[in-house]
Order: C-alpha cells, then sequence, then structure tokens
C-alpha cells in the first residue's frame, strides 16, 4: 500500500463529499503530478469513478431522486460514444507518446470546461428556473435527442479525459429540465455516469490503462474521505471552496490544453 496514494484518495473524498464536485476533474491532475502516465490515469480514475458512485446511486435511488428516463436517454448516447472512442483507440494503436499528448489535450479541454461549469452552475440553475418557459418550447422528442446528443458528447469526453459526467453533466440537465428538482438532477447524474465511467474503464483496462493497486489504494482513502465529507456538509461553506477549485482546475486545464 502506498500512503500518498492512499492520501489523495482521502482528500479527494472528501472534497467530494463535502461539496459533491466531481472526483475525476480532482484526481487524475492529482495522479499526473505523482508521475502516472495520462492513459493509466485516466483509466484507472475510470474505474475509480464507478465504484464510489456505485453506492451513491443505491442511495438516490431508495430516496425516489433519480429519474430513470432521463438516466437512460443519456445512457444511450454516452455508452456507444465511449465503445465507439475505445474501439477508435484500439484501432488506431497510436505510439505511447500520441496517446498521452491526446489525452493530455482533452484533459486540459475538459478541466477548463469543468471550472467554468462550477463557477456558473449556481447562476445558470437560477437563470433556467427563471426562464423555465423557453424549455417547454422543446418537444419531448426534441428534449429526448437533445439529452442523446448531450450524452454523446460525455460519453466521449469522459472515455478520454475521464471528467465531465459530473459538473457538465449537470449543468446540460439545468438546461434541458428546469423543473426537475435539484437533488433528482444530482441522483440522475450519479445514475449516468456509473454505466458511462464503468464500460469507459473496462474499455481502458483491455488495452492496458489500469493500475489495479493504484485502484486499491484511492478507494481505500476515498471511502472514509466521503464519509468525513458529507457528514461536514454545510458546517463549511464550500462557496469559499469552490471558486478556490475553479481556479485550481482553470489553471492546470490552461496548462495541458495549450
Amino acid at each position: 500500500m502506498d500512503i500518498g496514494y492512499i492520501i489523495a484518495g482521502l482528500a479527494v473524498g472528501f472534497i467530494v463529499g463535502l461539496t459533491g464536485i466531481g472526483g475525476g476533474s480532482l484526481m487524475t491532475p492529482i495522479l499526473l503530478a505523482f508521475g502516472i502516465s495520462p492513459a493509466k490515469a485516466v483509466g484507472t480514475d475510470l474505474l475509480y469513478a464507478a465504484i464510489t458512485k456505485a453506492g451513491g446511486v443505491f442511495v438516490h435511488h431508495r430516496r425516489g431522486n433519480i429519474d430513470w428516463r432521463i438516466t437512460a436517454w443519456l445512457s444511450a448516447g454516452s455508452v456507444p460514444a465511449a465503445a465507439l472512442t475505445l474501439y477508435g483507440m484500439h484501432l488506431l494503436q497510436p505510439a505511447n507518446a500520441v496517446l498521452d499528448g491526446m489525452i493530455k489535450h482533452a484533459l486540459g479541454i475538459a478541466l477548463l470546461l469543468t471550472a467554468l461549469a462550477i463557477i456558473f452552475k449556481g447562476p445558470i440553475a437560477r437563470f433556467t428556473k427563471q426562464h423555465a418557459g423557453a424549455s417547454s418550447l422543446l418537444s419531448p422528442a426534441g428534449r429526448n435527442a437533445a439529452t442523446l446528443i448531450t450524452g454523446v458528447f460525455l460519453g466521449v469526453l469522459v472515455t478520454l479525459s475521464s471528467i465531465g459526467a459530473g459538473a457538465l453533466g449537470t449543468v446540460a440537465l439545468f438546461l434541458l429540465f428546469p423543473l426537475l428538482p435539484a437533488s433528482r438532477l444530482v441522483g440522475t447524474e450519479i445514475a449516468h455516469a456509473v454505466p458511462l465511467t464503468l464500460v469507459a474503464g473496462l474499455g481502458h483496462s483491455t488495452l492496458g490503462h489500469i493500475d489495479w493497486m493504484l485502484l486499491l489504494n484511492l478507494i481505500g482513502g476515498s471511502l472514509p474521505g466521503i464519509y468525513l465529507g458529507s457528514h461536514l456538509t454545510g458546517r463549511i461553506p464550500d462557496q469559499a471552496l469552490r471558486p478556490i477549485i475553479a481556479v485550481m482546475l482553470a489553471t492546470v486545464g490552461a496548462r495541458l490544453a495549450f
């Protein structure tokens, strides 16, 4: 067991439990800082996300916080998109340096988008609630198509970077379903993230992009971290933490993307 990875899992789990900010946007840059290759960092983080979020699905389902119809439409776009992205990676078999460069670029873009989502999620949520009538211009079929397309975008981005299913997915759901309660939006996003990250993570494992011992270390630290953070929610103002985290993600994202 590597104490450094356990502490990283503990820290990320604590922040996720406290603020709800997606673990991938925090964990993958940390793994890069530890010297893990981009491909293995992304692949390992994807399975890490699938395992840690699976328990959240059970809890949210029992509380009635998941809209399974929306989850199905998102997954209908994201899971095939993830599988096709992985197939393309397998088919092209790029050199390690080329693949790492591609993943770094995708990771940088995903971090920048996630930073924006963290900063503007509150204002976007308030705006969509106030102008909910505008979304009614979409027919049910049009909304389903938009949800499917959103899933496709998330499927490609998450497979390449392990980031996006959380913050970006939630913002997209705010825009598409402004009348849905926030608790159901969060629960639905988590329910969608599990099959997406599981398929993407297992696909990366077939390409040799999983460090299994690293995965065990991260999980060993994150589970108590999530527990502690969840119990401190509301006691520590996350309004102060979110801008700091957003600036950190944007800084790292800009360095990776450009």
